[in-house]
């Protein structure tokens, strides 16, 4: 396992990878992680610190906190089982700047609406913090609930996306 840390406004991010021959800047993110993060990854002693192999995704991260990027050209190497999948692979196709609710999550899926906990469960698993837009799921009443990363970063972010006057 590769890694490093880059410097963000939500504190430093750990990046692991794996390489890979078909991703920009040759590594496949395994996960993204920030300090104190529920179920975050820790570098672990066998693992690679590589810089280099995340400057792809370190210029992409730039350019997204800088307000000059809306999504991500990156691949990822993550896993989970199918229902995750289905439920990170959802979280994709929420816009930059818009949010949703579980509710609608499930919905978007197929999942009945019993399901929403487990979408929760989902997006609370979810290895990729702002890469893969947990952030951007809400409450049903609108209130900001649950952020692996924490909820004053889960605000910052929103506030990231959120147009200017």
């Amino acid at each position: 396992m590769l890694y490093t840390e880059i410097d963000s406004p939500l504190g430093p991010l750990l990046l692991t990878g794996r390489p890979s021959a078909t991703a920009p800047g040759g590594t496949a993110l395994v996960s993204l992680s920030v300090p104190g993060q529920h179920n975050g990854a820790t570098v672990q002693p066998d693992w690679q610190r590589d810089p280099g192999a995340f400057a792809e995704a370190g210029r992409q991260l730039a350019a997204y906190f800088a307000g000059d990027a809306k999504d991500f050209d990156l691949e990822f190497a993550v896993q989970g089982t199918e229902f995750r999948q289905r439920v990170w692979d959802a979280l994709d196709t929420v816009p930059y700047g818009s949010t949703t609710t579980y509710g609608e999550l499930a919905a978007r899926i197929g999942a009945p609406r019993a399901a929403v906990r487990a979408v929760g469960g989902a997006i609370g698993a979810n290895p990729l913090l702002v890469l893969r837009p947990c952030h951007r799921v809400i409450g049903a009443d609108g209130s900001l609930t649950g952020y692996a990363g924490g909820l004053e970063r889960k605000r910052l972010l929103l506030a990231l996306e959120t147009p200017r006057a």
